[in-house]
C-alpha cells in the first residue's frame, strides 16, 4: 500500500476554516519552494498514477505532495 501525504491544499473545508487567505497560508506559500499552496488536482494527478499500471513495482512508498515544504 502506498500513502500520498499532502499538503496545504486549497478545499472547501480549508477555505471554511479559514486557512486560505490568512496568515498560515502565507507563511506555508513562504515556505514552500514552488511558491503555492496545492490544487485538488494537483494530488488527484498523483493518485491517478499509483492506480494505474506504470506505479506496479511501488509498494509501501509514502508520498509527500507539498510543492516542496518540508
Amino acid at each position: 500500500m502506498n500513502t500520498i501525504n499532502p499538503g496545504v491544499i486549497v478545499t472547501e473545508g480549508a477555505q471554511s476554516a479559514g486557512v486560505i487567505g490568512s496568515e498560515f497560508e502565507s507563511s506555508a506559500v513562504s515556505q514552500t519552494p514552488l511558491g503555492r499552496v496545492g490544487r485538488p488536482d494537483d494530488v488527484a494527478s498523483i493518485a491517478v498514477f499509483l492506480a494505474c499500471d506504470d506505479a506496479k513495482w511501488l509498494t509501501g512508498e509514502h508520498i509527500v505532495a507539498s510543492g516542496g515544504m518540508r
